[in-house]
């Protein structure tokens, strides 16, 4: 068991090579909200030269 001493210079060490926690960041400054951009209709719509790649991806995903 160690005694009140060693723990303390232990203690003491700690802090002077790490010094003390960080202050606090608030949640608001960590998150920045912006405004969606708007649905593009064309980006939906049916490309069957398009499908044959993402059937392709969904092929290898699985592994047939």
């Amino acid at each position: 068991m160690q005694d009140s001493n060693t723990q303390d210079s232990g203690s003491a060490m700690r802090h002077a090579r790490f010094g003390a926690l960080p202050e606090r960041i608030a949640y608001e400054d960590m998150v920045e909200v912006k405004e969606a951009s708007p649905r593009d209709p064309a980006r939906d719509t049916y490309n069957p030269e398009g499908a044959s790649n993402l059937l392709s991806c969904l092929a290898w995903d699985l592994v047939l």
